[in-house]
């Protein structure tokens, strides 16, 4: 049996010398190895663990449920969040009533660019939007996350440097590998015919699409929120709005 990977986190009643020390002997003697570990977030322990036999976890899972200083909250293969939770001490926040929305601040921007970064080595298609007001560094970090993830990145709209409305990309450039980075309102307000010719030929092929300002993409295209996999928000602070009221189709500020 192939090794699998697990993610167990447990929270810490009675943080007492050598309780770490007892749960990794724990783990020593059943042969199930630790392969990352880290404090998450107050009195929280995570640990990303390896094993190719899953009746060892269920084991682990019973003996734990039995250590009266620990409660374990937590024992599954690994999702995304999870490993970087261990990775940087921190749970990425997301919406209650959304799930599929992802909050970060512009001070977690290394975790933001971890987050993109694992989700650009996915393969086949899947749709990121990025929400953000300007100069927050939304384009900055899925360049960031591309550079991560080992993957090239093509510009199909945007605004980093000067206004980019693409008619056009090089066969080179349409590799389906490529992460593609579209600005949704540059694409939707300001471009041609040709140009949204181009962008229907990328949103159909199987690949990564990354989408700045969704909202406006949605409301100024044909396509809706079911075509997003999931969908990040940028702020410069937490309480920060998001907000395109001062906006309108006939002018809109070039700072986007």
């Amino acid at each position: 049996m192939e090794p699998k990977q697990w993610y167990m986190e447990y929270k810490i009643h009675k943080n007492r010398p050598g309780l770490l020390g007892d749960i990794a002997s724990l783990l020593g003697m059943l042969e199930v190895n630790i392969l990352t570990i880290n404090g998450v977030e107050d009195r929280t322990r995570g640990m990303l663990l390896q094993t190719d036999d899953e009746e060892k976890i269920e084991l682990l899972g019973k003996m734990l449920r039995k250590v009266e200083n620990i409660t374990v909250n937590t024992l599954r293969p690994p999702r995304l969040t999870d490993i970087l939770a261990v990775r940087h001490g921190r749970y990425i926040e997301r919406d209650s009533d959304d799930r599929k929305t992802f909050r970060f601040t512009r001070d977690e921007l290394g975790l933001l660019v971890d987050f993109l970064g694992e989700l650009f080595k996915r393969e086949g298609n899947q749709t990121i939007g990025l929400r953000g007001m300007p100069r927050v560094g939304k384009t900055e970090s899925i360049i960031a996350g591309s550079v991560c993830s080992n993957k090239r990145w093509a510009f199909v709209s945007s605004t980093l440097l000067r206004q980019t409305v693409r008619s056009q990309l090089s066969e080179e450039e349409m590799n389906p590998n490529n992460v593609f980075i579209i600005d949704g309102i540059v694409s939707t307000i300001r471009s041609n015919e040709k140009h949204y010719s181009l962008l229907q030929d990328i949103m159909a092929m199987p690949s990564t699409k990354v989408i700045e300002h969704p909202d406006i993409f949605v409301r100024e295209s044909q396509f809706d929120y079911d075509v997003f996999d999931c969908i990040v928000e940028l702020r410069n602070t937490p309480d920060e709005e998001i907000t395109y009221e001062n906006f309108t189709t006939a002018g809109l500020n070039d700072e986007f």
